[in-house]
């Protein structure tokens, strides 16, 4: 379906918020830190809670039908059940097969859509619910939006595209999502001169989070890339084919 104005504003607006919810700690102060720091975890989380409910209203107020919804819903139930194959274990995430080839098919609001719930989905079934499921929510989200932002290109072109993408954001969500916890951990608790400081320069801290990525998280996001690119060529073609003949029985506008 086509992103209307209004959701297109809202999707806007969570992706800001979204943002600012991971980068904010490079960019405050050591008093501030200080005092609201463990505060705004939650707080970010009940407000990223709150625009993503504001842009499903936005989004399905265009009047999706039945066999619409049913569409999302069955790709968001897939996603779920493949996060539940794996949680993350060694960083191999097979839900990012079905992000990245639904939010292709879907467009960019509905592919919005199908990364928070396929990861609400997930985490209910994982028990995975925290101050964490938000932030998770909001970067499987973007995953899926990218894939839908992607341009439009056929055949062998498309396989590869899609493929390479499926290797950049499985780095890309490893990376963004370190951020939500990061910024929060000891300095015992992080590699050495890869700790979080309060008050320091944008440039410094950025160079500790680089250290701290390529010490914890390169090695997962690796793992991630390799099985997600690897499934997306293998998966690509015959699933892109069975997901645009769902769309365009469903009567999505932009199939």
């Amino acid at each position: 379906m086509r992103l209307q104005a209004r959701a297109g504003a809202m999707l806007l607006l969570t992706t800001i918020v979204g943002g600012a919810a991971f980068l904010w700690p490079f960019f405050a102060d050591h008093t501030f830190s200080e005092v609201h720091g463990q505060d705004l975890p939650w707080l970010f989380a009940v407000v990223l809670g709150l625009l993503a409910l504001v842009l499903l209203s936005q989004v399905t107020s265009v009047g999706l039908d039945a066999k619409q919804v049913a569409v999302l819903g069955v790709l968001a139930a897939v996603g779920g059940a493949l996060r539940v194959l794996s949680a993350g274990t060694a960083g191999i995430e097979p839900l990012f097969v079905a992000l990245i080839l639904g939010g292709r098919v879907l467009g960019p609001g509905m592919a919005f859509l199908l990364g928070n719930l396929a990861m609400v989905t997930g985490a209910f079934l994982t028990s995975g619910i925290g101050p964490w499921l938000p932030f998770q929510m909001l970067t499987a989200g973007w995953v899926a939006l990218g894939a839908a932002l992607l341009p439009r290109v056929t055949g062998r072109a498309e396989v590869a595209l899609l493929t390479a993408y499926a290797a950049v954001s499985s780095f890309a969500y490893g990376a963004v999502m370190n951020l939500w916890f990061w910024p929060f951990l000891s300095a015992s608790a992080a590699p050495t001169g890869a700790s979080f400081e309060p008050g320091a320069s944008v440039l410094t801290n950025a160079a500790h989070y680089g250290l701290f990525y390529l010490a914890t998280s390169l090695g997962w996001d690796l793992a991630r890339a390799i099985v997600t690119s690897g499934l997306v060529a293998l998966a690509s073609r015959p699933v892109l084919r069975t997901l645009r003949r769902a769309v365009r029985l469903a009567a999505f506008a932009d199939a």
